[in-house]
């Protein structure tokens, strides 16, 4: 885990996008505390059946590339490879900017089983809620939560919880020290960290050298 002082300059240094409530921990004069070891909303979000090869998938709710892997690619994995039990992915996320953070404290302030079919509808959606010309970018996210189940209390608690936040940026930044990621989407295949959207036979070929 990251110390205070490094925390603070990562998060600091985050470009930050469209006014978000999220947004506030990268203007903090202080680090806020530490969510607590066992908080729920950090435990490891999955799929597919326990044991199987792991294939650790890297995102930004707001990342081009890794909307364009949630639509062309995972249906296929998740078909072929998740739902056969040749492969189990775990979502780590790595937020690119303010809005993907706020995005990522959404997703993980909803209950565990709702996580990776809300992450697949906003990468899925993404031209929508992160992009739309003229849109209000809060109110569009807020419009996707609802229909997860996520009231507007709920909402405004989990985009303004700078404890969540920071438990999200410390994973980033467990990323870029364990797994060497710079950039997203980024794959970890056993040992073998590669980077950038891939095709599904790639994808494929990866999973079949899991050791």
């Amino acid at each position: 885990m990251t110390d205070r002082r490094s925390l603070l300059a990562f998060a600091a240094g985050l470009p930050l996008g469209l006014p978000f409530a999220g947004a506030a921990l990268a203007q903090a004069p202080a680090a806020p505390a530490p969510l607590a070891a066992d908080d729920p909303r950090m435990t490891e979000r999955s799929i597919g059946r326990a044991g199987a090869p792991t294939v650790i998938e890297y995102f930004s709710l707001t990342c081009g590339h890794c909307a364009s892997f949630h639509k062309d690619t995972m249906p296929r994995v998740k078909r072929e490879l998740v739902d056969t039990g040749r492969v189990r992915i775990v979502f780590r996320d790595f937020p690119l900017d303010a809005v993907a953070l706020a995005a990522a404290q959404v997703a993980r302030s909803l209950p565990a089983e709702r996580y990776e079919p809300f992450v697949s509808t906003l990468l899925q959606q993404q031209d929508r809620w992160a992009f739309a010309r003229g849109a209000n970018t809060q109110e569009e996210l807020f419009k996707i939560a609802a229909i997860a189940g996520m009231t507007r209390a709920q909402f405004d608690e989990a985009i303004g919880n700078q404890a969540l936040a920071r438990g999200i940026l410390e994973q980033r930044v467990a990323g870029q020290q364990q797994h060497n990621v710079n950039s997203t989407p980024t794959f970890v295949f056993g040992n073998r960290t590669v980077p950038g959207n891939m095709a599904f036979d790639r994808f494929a070929a990866l999973v079949a050298e899991i050791r």
